[in-house]
């Protein structure tokens, strides 16, 4: 399992942590941010395909921002993806 960190631009969460095994997505965690919502998208996404997440959820928007905190997690997947 590798295991990736993340520093966050443009939003709440300041870093994300992740793994991922077999082409699937493990243990997703978002330091700041929304908890409630950000603890949710975190167990939905356990083993989830990880190019399907990137698929899903980048170009997510928050508000006014160009991005957000799972947009923030779709670029951090698809550049671990690409290494």
């Amino acid at each position: 399992m590798q295991n990736y960190s993340f520093n966050t631009q443009n939003v709440c969460a300041k870093n994300i942590t992740f793994s991922l095994h077999e082409g699937k997505l493990h243990n997703v965690h978002f330091t700041g941010g929304c908890p409630g919502n950000l603890l949710a998208i975190s167990k939905l996404l356990e083993g989830t395909d990880a190019q399907r997440a990137v698929d899903l959820l980048k170009g997510n928007p928050c508000g006014i921002k160009k991005t957000s905190c799972t947009d923030q997690l779709a670029i951090a997947v698809q550049k671990a993806l690409e290494q």
